[in-house]
C-alpha cells in the first residue's frame, strides 16, 4: 500500500512498455524487393549504348572490309560517304514539301474542323467506315509523308480509328496527283487499274481489323487522351466558345502547322537516313539478280520499296524503269505496297501509334500486297 502511494501506477505501467518491454522491428521480408540504385541503371543503360555502338561499328568494319584490304579505303569510303549524303538530301527535299502541305492542312484541320462534324457525317459501322476512310484520299491528296499529321489531327478530333488507318494507307496512291502521275507513266491499262484497286481493297481490310480494336491499345497516351476529349466534347452542350476573329484563327492554324512540322521533320530526317544508308550498302544490283521467279520478284520488289522510300507522286516513273525486268504484278505490289510503308513513314507512324501497332501497319500491307502480287503472277500472266 505504501509502494503503490509513492510510485504512480500509471507511470509506471508507460516506462515497463518503453523501456523493458521495447517493441522489436520486424525484419524485412524476402518479397520487398529493394529499391534499383541510379548507378544501376545509369551503368545498365550506357552499356546498352555501347553494345549497339560495338555492334553498329562492326557492321560497317564488315562492309568495307574489302574495299580496305585491297587498298581503295579512304578513296572508296569517301564515295560512299558522298553517296549517302546525295541519296538523303535527295529524299529528304522531295518529302519536306509534302510534309509542310500536309502539317498545313493538320493546322487548318484543328483551328476549322468541329469535333462535331466528324461525329455527324462519317460513318460508325466497320464496312462504311474503311469504306469512307479509304477514299478520303481524293479529299485530302497528300503523300505518305504528309498523310501522317494529318491523321494525327483528326484522331485528336474524335476520328474513329477504322477511319483513320484507310486513310493513313489509301491517301498516298488515292488522290489526284498521284493518279495522274500513275496514268502519265503507264498509260490506261491493267498496271494503272491494279494499283488503284488494290490499294483501295487492302487499306480497306486493314482499317476493318483494326475496327475492333479500342483506342488506347492503338494510340499513343497523348492522342488517346485528346482523342478522348474530343469525343467526350461531342456530347457536351453545356457551353460554346465564340469564335475568335478570322485572321486570329489562321494565324493560330499556321503556329500549329509550324509546330505539327518541326514534331514530324525529327522522323522524316531519321528514315530518310536510314533508308540512304540501306541504298548505299545494299547494292541494288544484288537485289536485281533475284526478281525473276512469280513469288520471289514480288518479295524483292517489295523491299525495293521499303528500302527506296520514294515518294509516291513520283514512283510511278521509277517503276516503269522496273517494267521491263520484273514481273508485273511485281511492279504493281512496288506501287502498291511502297506508298503505304517504307523506312521514313514507319519511323513517322510513332509518332501516332504504339510499336506494337506500327509493326502490325507494316505486316500487314507486305502479306496482302505480296499475296497480290503472286496471285497476279500467277493468274494473269508474268
Amino acid at each position: 500500500m505504501i509502494c503503490a502511494g509513492l510510485v504512480d501506477l500509471p507511470d509506471l505501467a508507460y516506462n515497463r512498455r518503453m523501456f523493458v518491454d521495447k517493441p522489436q522491428v520486424a525484419p524485412p521480408t524476402d518479397s520487398v524487393i529493394p529499391p534499383t540504385p541510379p548507378t544501376a541503371s545509369l551503368r545498365s543503360r550506357w552499356l546498352r549504348w555501347l553494345l549497339t555502338v560495338l555492334l553498329a561499328a562492326a557492321a560497317i568494319t564488315a562492309v568495307f572490309y574489302d574495299a580496305f584490304v585491297n587498298g581503295d579505303g579512304l578513296p572508296y569510303l569517301y564515295q560512299r560517304v558522298q553517296t549517302f549524303v546525295t541519296i538523303f538530301l535527295g529524299i529528304f527535299i522531295e518529302a519536306a514539301p509534302f510534309l509542310i502541305a500536309g502539317s498545313i492542312v493538320s493546322g487548318l484541320i484543328a483551328v476549322f474542323v468541329d469535333q462535331s462534324a466528324i461525329d455527324r457525317y462519317l460513318p460508325k459501322a466497320a464496312l462504311p467506315a474503311a469504306l469512307a476512310g479509304g477514299a478520303m484520299g481524293m479529299v485530302f491528296p497528300v503523300c505518305e509523308c504528309g498523310v501522317v499529321p494529318v491523321v494525327r489531327r483528326l484522331y485528336e478530333k474524335g476520328l474513329p480509328l477504322s477511319i483513320g488507318i484507310a486513310f493513313l494507307l489509301a491517301a498516298p496512291v488515292i488522290n489526284p496527283i498521284v493518279i495522274l502521275s500513275t496514268y502519265s507513266a503507264f498509260g490506261w491499262g491493267s498496271v494503272f487499274v491494279g494499283r488503284i484497286v488494290f490499294s483501295f481493297l487492302i487499306a480497306v481490310v486493314v482499317g476493318m481489323l483494326f475496327s475492333r480494336a479500342r483506342p488506347e491499345e492503338v494510340l499513343l497516351p497523348a492522342v488517346c487522351q485528346a482523342h478522348h476529349d474530343a469525343c467526350c466534347a461531342v456530347h457536351d452542350h453545356s457551353h460554346h466558345l465564340p469564335s475568335a476573329p478570322l485572321g486570329q484563327r489562321f494565324t493560330q492554324a499556321f503556329n500549329l502547322a509550324g509546330d505539327d512540322f518541326f514534331d514530324m521533320a525529327r522522323y522524316l530526317i531519321v528514315g530518310s537516313m536510314l533508308a540512304a544508308g540501306m541504298q548505299t550498302l545494299v547494292p541494288q544490283s544484288a537485289l536485281l539478280a533475284v526478281g525473276q521467279g512469280p513469288v520471289l520478284s514480288v518479295i524483292v520488289m517489295q523491299a525495293l520499296a521499303f528500302i527506296l522510300s520514294v515518294c509516291s507522286t513520283v514512283d510511278a516513273f521509277l517503276a516503269l524503269a522496273f517494267a521491263g525486268t520484273f514481273t508485273t504484278g511485281a511492279v504493281v505490289a512496288f506501287l502498291v505496297f511502297g506508298p503505304m510503308v517504307d523506312i521514313k513513314s514507319s519511323l513517322m507512324f510513332l509518332s501516332i501509334f504504339q510499336r506494337r501497332v506500327v509493326a502490325y501497319l507494316i505486316v500487314l500491307p507486305l502479306m496482302l500486297s505480296l499475296l497480290m502480287g503472286v496471285w497476279w503472277n500467277l493468274n494473269l500472266g508474268w
